[in-house]
C-alpha cells in the first residue's frame, strides 16, 4: 500500500507539472513571444480558462502527500520553509498579474501587471526545478528527522559529515531550476503554438526550437551531474532493467518533439514535451525508490516510504476516496479542455 501511494504521489505531481507547466512556459515567454497588446491578450485567452484549475494539481499533489506520508509533509514543509514562502508570493504574485491586467486601461498598469506575471512565471519554474534538485541531491536530516536549510551557503554540493552545510541553491539544485526553466519554457511555448495563429504561431514554434537543442545538452548534463552527486541513483536501474525504458522514453520523446516543430506538427510536438517531462519525473522517482526524501548527512537517516507512511487501514480507506476524486477531477477536466479546444480568438471581451 505505501508503494501504491508513492505511485500515486508521484502520478499527482506529473499532473501539476505537466499541467501547469505550460502555463508557467506560456508566462515565462510573454513579454518576449507577444509584441502587440492583442497578441498578449491572446496568450492570455490561451491559458485563462485553465490556468487556475491547473494549480489545483499542486494543492491536490500536496493534500496527497500530507494523507499518505504525514511525516514527509511535516519535515519537508518545516525544512523548507523558506523556499515554500517564496513560492508562495511567486503564485499569489502570478495570479495577480493575470487577474489585475484585465480590470486596467491605464498602459503603464498594464505593463507593471504583465512584468509581474512573467517574471514570477520564470522565478517558478527555477525553485520547482531547485526543490526537485534538492530532493535528489539530499537534505542534512538530523535524527529527529528535520532540517533547516539557508538558501545557499558555499554553492557546494556537501556529502557525509559535511553535508550539513547545504544550502537550498547550490551548482546543482541550480543546474535542475535551469533544467526546469528551459523545459517548461519549450513545453509552454509548445501549447501556445498549439492555441494560436499567424505570427504569434510562428515566435512560439521557434522558442520551441530554440529551446530544443539546449533542453537536449541540459538533459545530458543533468544526468551525469545526478550520477556524480548521487551515484546510487544507478541501483534500482541494475537491478530492474526494465527501468532503462524511462530514459529510452526521455529521449525519443525529445526526438519526436524536434521533428513534429520542424514539421509545423504543433500538438505532437506538445505531445512530446509532456511526455518528456513525465518520463524525467518517473525516471526520478524510480531511482530513489523506496527513498522520500534522502540525508545527505547519512544514509541511515533517508525518509522512506516505510518510516513516514500513515496506518494501512487509513491508506486503505483513503484510497477509495482518492479514486472518486480522480473521477470527478478527470471528468472536470476532460470537459474544460473539451470546452475551450482550438484556436484562440479575440472577439468579446475578457479571457
Amino acid at each position: 500500500m505505501a508503494t501504491l501511494w508513492f505511485m500515486i504521489v508521484a502520478v499527482m505531481v506529473a499532473a501539476y507539472v505537466v499541467l501547469d507547466g505550460f502555463d508557467l512556459g506560456a508566462g515565462v515567454i510573454y513579454l518576449g513571444a507577444a509584441r502587440t497588446p492583442d497578441e498578449r491578450r491572446t496568450i492570455m485567452r490561451a491559458i485563462g480558462p485553465v490556468w487556475d484549475g491547473n494549480e489545483v494539481w499542486l494543492l491536490a499533489a500536496g493534500g496527497t502527500l500530507y494523507f499518505a506520508f504525514p511525516l514527509l509533509y511535516a519535515s519537508s514543509f518545516s525544512g523548507f520553509y523558506l523556499p515554500l514562502m517564496i513560492v508562495l508570493w511567486l503564485l499569489m504574485l502570478r495570479g495577480i498579474g493575470i487577474e489585475l491586467r484585465a480590470h486596467m486601461k491605464n498602459p503603464v498598469w498594464l505593463g507593471f501587471f504583465d512584468t509581474v506575471f512573467c517574471v514570477s512565471s520564470l522565478l517558478l519554474t527555477i525553485f520547482f526545478g531547485a526543490a526537485l534538485g534538492n530532493v535528489v541531491r539530499g537534505v542534512p536530516l538530523g535524527p529527529d528527522e528535520y532540517f533547516f536549510e539557508p538558501l545557499w551557503t558555499n554553492f557546494r554540493v556537501n556529502q557525509g559529515t559535511s553535508g550539513t552545510n547545504n544550502g537550498i541553491l547550490d551548482w546543482y539544485t541550480v543546474l535542475t531550476g535551469v533544467i526546469a526553466l528551459v523545459t517548461l519554457t519549450a513545453h509552454g511555448s509548445l501549447y501556445i503554438a498549439v492555441k494560436t495563429e499567424g505570427d504569434l504561431n510562428r515566435r512560439a514554434r521557434a522558442v520551441a526550437l530554440w529551446a530544443w537543442p539546449v533542453q537536449l545538452v541540459l538533459t545530458v548534463v543533468g544526468l551525469v551531474a545526478t550520477i556524480y552527486i548521487r551515484p546510487t541513483v544507478l541501483d534500482n536501474y541494475k537491478q530492474h532493467f526494465i527501468g532503462f525504458l524511462i530514459p529510452a522514453v526521455v529521449y525519443a520523446a525529445l526526438a519526436l518533439m524536434i521533428y513534429a516543430i520542424r514539421k509545423g506538427q504543433d500538438k505532437t510536438a506538445f505531445v512530446g514535451s509532456a511526455l518528456y517531462i513525465v518520463g524525467m519525473l518517473v525516471g526520478a522517482a524510480f531511482a530513489l525508490y523506496p527513498v522520500v526524501l534522502p540525508a545527505s548527512t547519512d544514509p541511515a537517516l533517508n525518509l522512506t516510504i516505510y518510516n513516514t507512511a500513515a496506518g494501512q487501514h487509513g491508506l486503505t480507506v483513503g484510497l477509495t476516496w482518492w479514486i472518486l476524486g480522480m473521477i470527478l477531477a478527470l471528468g472536470y477536466f476532460t470537459l474544460l479542455f473539451r470546452m475551450f479546444k482550438g484556436k484562440v480568438r479575440l472577439e468579446g471581451e475578457g479571457y
